[in-house]
């Protein structure tokens, strides 16, 4: 018998770690497009620069927090929950990387496995660090 224990993710290097600006570019430009709108229609809205907005979605620029609300708004959503799918999406990457160990009670050895099984078999166990 043997469980599987899902450790925190290591410690990443600075590099590995994604950045606030990333996840909030990435929520911004999945919010435009799932509203079927163009980097021409928000960048008008928001009374930004279509260049800026794109460097903006794409991680290259961090906007400043009244950037941030004047896009909010001509996406209409609300920034808290903005700042909410940024968190969540930042959480789900954490989670992804956290590096399964398995511990083989019978022979008391702990071996890493990588990432977390797809299927779960009867005894596995599987725990998440926060």
């Amino acid at each position: 018998m043997s469980d599987s224990v899902t450790s925190g993710p290591t410690t990443p290097e600075p590099s590995d770690r994604p950045l606030l600006r990333t996840t909030l570019g990435e929520v911004l430009r999945r919010t435009r497009l799932e509203q079927r709108r163009t980097l021409a229609d928000v960048a008008r809205a928001a009374r930004v620069s279509m260049p800026y907005l794109s460097e903006v979605e794409r991680g290259r620029k961090e906007a400043s927090s009244e950037v941030l609300a004047a896009i909010s708004d001509a996406l209409r959503i609300e920034l808290p929950d903005l700042i909410t799918e940024v968190g969540r999406d930042m959480l789900d990457e954490r989670a992804a990387s956290a590096e399964v160990i398995r511990l083989d009670v019978a022979r008391g050895r702990r071996r890493s496995v990588g990432t977390a099984p797809t299927t779960h078999r009867p005894g596995d166990t599987l725990m998440q660090a926060a």
